[in-house]
């Protein structure tokens, strides 16, 4: 990282502790639910930003994991444990759900990943003996940690802050580990990984079990933040919502996922000044911003400082740049 993207973080990890002191109890829900949906972007972009293995079922762990807690919190389960309860599940269940990676890629992999989120929100709409159906699970409680309760949404949010801040700094230790680097050649080329002796099928299989960890992780704190969880809330609409962060954001880039929660979550709400149109606006300058940086809003930053790093270097450096062949 360099020394101006060391500064840009310390600013935001400030304001980020800071501004809550300053909203009201609506604006302290939303950022929570930016920290909440970070956490699986996170997932989504070790998956697919990466690993390269497309995924639209994050939004089903995040589904998985806030049932999880739903049920395990009102029977005397600690939060810690439901918590961890919810991340091995998801775990356990990714992997599973990574073996058709082994066989199939790219788009056949966006089918298969999107039949099991509706599988998923069929079995929570349709078994009502356990999920409660189309009613949902009312009330779930905000835990209380170590004699410090959490009901405030200040309080909250701060948990929320917390799990993300140590659920991110995880996922950048590991991407800087040799897995880190297994996943990138993964996404290259598979084929050359194998050939060079990395265990492409093992590595394919953790893609998706820690992606889908996280994604369960998510839902652990998405229950309580919400108090009320149902069907239709881990439906392909928030798979979608998840894909979108990462895509904003900038797949492949680790603070990609902030920054594209902080688009989703706060932008349809800045345009809700339009009204009946506020849909129709943000759909639009979705489109606009993807047409013009398809790579993601730090793709376009990172595009933006080459081309500055390139000009101070004068034309002579840049006369050794690949150079496009006009059609």
């Amino acid at each position: 990282m360099s020394r101006l993207g060391a500064v840009v973080v310390i600013a935001a990890a400030i304001f980020a502790v800071v501004l809550p002191f300053f909203l009201k109890p609506f604006g302290l829900y939303l950022i929570s639910m930016w920290a909440v949906l970070t956490v699986a972007a996170i997932g989504l972009n070790l998956t697919l930003g990466y690993a390269g293995q497309v995924s639209l079922a994050q939004g089903a762990f995040v589904g998985i994991g806030a049932y999880t807690v739903g049920l395990l919190l009102p029977i005397g389960v600690p939060f810690p444990i439901a918590f961890v309860a919810a991340g091995l599940l998801c775990f356990v269940v990714g992997w599973i759900l990574g073996y058709p990676a082994l066989r199939v890629q790219h788009h056949y992999l966006a089918f298969v990943t999107l039949a099991f989120n509706t599988l998923v929100f069929l079995v929570l709409r349709n078994e009502e003996w356990l999920t409660g159906g189309t009613y949902g699970i009312n009330g779930t409680p905000r835990p209380t940690l170590l004699g410090w309760s959490t009901n405030k949404p200040l309080d909250f949010y701060f948990l929320c802050l917390g799990a993300m801040v140590v659920l991110a700094a995880a996922t950048w230790w590991m991407l800087r580990s040799p897995w880190g680097r297994a996943f990138v050649a993964l996404r290259e080329n598979p084929i050359r990984a194998l050939s060079l002796g990395l265990d492409t099928r093992r590595y394919t299989l953790m893609a998706f079990a820690i992606g889908s960890s996280l994604g369960g992780l998510s839902g652990a704190l998405y229950a309580p933040l919400v108090q009320f969880i149902e069907p239709n809330s881990f439906a392909l609409g928030m798979s979608f919502n998840l894909l979108l962060m990462v895509i904003v954001g900038g797949g492949g880039y680790f603070f990609g996922p902030f920054l594209g929660a902080l688009v989703a979550v706060l932008l349809p709400e800045w345009m809700r000044v339009t009204q009946d149109y506020y849909l129709m606006v943000y759909a639009a300058l979705i489109m606009v911003m993807m047409a013009f940086c398809p790579s993601g809003l730090l793709g376009l930053v990172d595009r933006v400082g080459r081309r500055l790093r390139s000009g101070e270097q004068g034309p002579a450096a840049a006369a050794f740049e690949p150079q496009s062949t006009p059609p």
